[in-house]
């Protein structure tokens, strides 16, 4: 009385795969290609970066005049394995970690 009577809907047929045979690869299509421009456009670029960065810290040598992390001009007094000595003024070196060199200065930059 107060409860109308429900009725079921017939449930819809089911897509077979030998009717698409293409539906799951369509589906992960633009997954697959965000993360080709993903790739890209962020990873690869920052991989580059990243080899050009060490290549230039293992490149140090004495002599050459650096920027070091905090923005410190300096020409480099010794150089180590893990560390390179930066003067910084006459008679004032400082230790620093040779991955903090940011750039490696034209000859003549710091005098």
């Amino acid at each position: 009385m107060f409860i109308s009577e429900a009725f079921a809907q017939a449930a819809p047929a089911a897509t077979s795969a030998a009717t698409s045979p293409f539906g799951s690869l369509t589906g992960m299509l633009p997954i697959i290609l965000m993360f080709v421009v993903l790739y890209f456009v962020m990873i690869r670029p920052q991989m580059k970066r990243q080899k050009e960065h060490k290549a230039m810290i293992d490149a140090v040598q004495k002599g050459d005049e650096v920027v070091i992390g905090g923005g410190i001009l300096g020409k480099v007094a010794k150089t180590g394995d893990t560390f390179i000595h930066v003067e910084v003024a006459e008679g004032v070196e400082l230790q620093v970690q040779r991955s903090s060199v940011v750039q490696v200065l034209p000859k003549g930059t710091v005098k």
